[in-house]
């Protein structure tokens, strides 16, 4: 993360304000005595008028204390939108600090207590494959979690492996699909296509999955129906391919979508029931998306109305896209 320039922190802001104050002062001083004296000299020597020099010293003096009281407000009010805005960054992480330290807790509780059953008891074939199948699925959560926080890091320090290549996005879904198909069980996801239309654009593997994932466990978590349903549907323009995932699950406030992006940010559950995460899925999928050199925006009706999160990429037009549609076809009519 880049670091702010020195002038603009805010010691360096408030330290300033102090000098513009005392300067102000000491600078009022000396010019009123100087200007006083001077201007009494010439009016002693040329014998004129005081009462015509009296209104110009005087808004002389207003417009340079003027200004310099004009930076001093300025000063603390920079001061005071640095104040909250590290308020607010406190508050965020020391959400974030539970909501993490509770997923981390609640797979190691769990975890604990599956071990101490198998030490303590003789168990039957059968339940033995049922509690290590829940073991590994807390193995998974925990592993997803560490990782998330160490992929989060690679991505805002711009380090991470593979190339771009021009995939078809349809067949990139599905594929992402297939391969993590038993993480979505119970959940119902529809890749509408029915024009069998190819788009094409230039991903990182890599970081293009991980987009997908956290999309994917958005709609799923934070879901309160029996079954979580996830669309993903496609259209194009002249310049970009579009990704719209739309879900029925709680869905978000007109008021709450400048800040769904936001690193730490979670929506309030008004039923105080716990939906998991750490607030850093979507902050994650925007920094991927801008990586690719799109952008990503949201859309509800309201809560418990879903959401739709559309994510916009450069589209490729060149002779190697033609080239990949003519050898689809080609593998279509054989």
């Amino acid at each position: 993360m880049k670091r702010p320039l020195w002038f603009v922190h805010p010691i360096a802001i408030f330290i300033f304000s102090i000098i513009t104050l005392g300067l102000s002062l000491f600078l009022y001083i000396y010019w009123y005595m100087e200007v006083s004296t001077g201007l009494k000299a010439v009016i002693q020597k040329y014998n004129l008028d005081p009462d015509q020099f009296a209104s110009w010293q005087t808004w002389v003096v207003i417009l340079i204390m003027s200004i310099l009281v004009a930076i001093i407000l300025l000063g603390i009010f920079l001061i005071f939108v640095y104040q909250r805005k590290t308020l607010s960054l406190y508050r965020s992480q020391h959400k974030f600090i539970n909501s993490f330290t509770h997923e981390l807790k609640t797979p190691t509780t769990s975890l604990q207590l599956y071990l101490e059953t198998f030490a303590k008891h003789e168990l039957p074939r059968d339940q033995q494959q049922k509690y290590i199948g829940y073991m590994l699925a807390d193995v998974a959560r925990l592993s997803d979690n560490i990782n998330g926080i160490l992929n989060l890091a690679r991505i805002e320090a711009k380090i991470y492996s593979g190339e771009f290549v021009i995939v078809d996005m349809v067949q990139e879904i599905e594929v992402f699909y297939t391969n993590n198909e038993q993480l979505f069980r119970g959940s119902e996801i529809i890749i509408n296509n029915r024009q069998k239309q190819h788009y094409y654009c230039s991903i990182n593997h890599s970081l293009f999955q991980m987009l997908l994932m956290n999309l994917f466990a958005n709609g799923i978590r934070h879901n309160e129906s029996s079954q979580p349903k996830i669309e993903i549907s496609f259209n194009r323009t002249e310049k970009h391919i579009h990704l719209h995932f739309t879900d029925n699950g709680v869905g978000f406030e007109k008021s709450q979508k400048k800040n769904i992006f936001k690193k730490f940010f979670q929506i309030e559950r008004t039923d105080w029931t716990y939906a998991g995460g750490t607030g850093l899925g979507l902050y994650m999928a925007e920094q991927v998306v801008r990586l690719h050199k799109g952008k990503i925006s949201a859309h509800s009706d309201g809560k418990g109305k879903g959401a739709c999160f559309t994510v916009s990429l450069p589209r490729h037009n060149t002779e190697q896209t033609q080239q990949l549609d003519q050898t689809i076809s080609n593998r279509g009519t054989t």
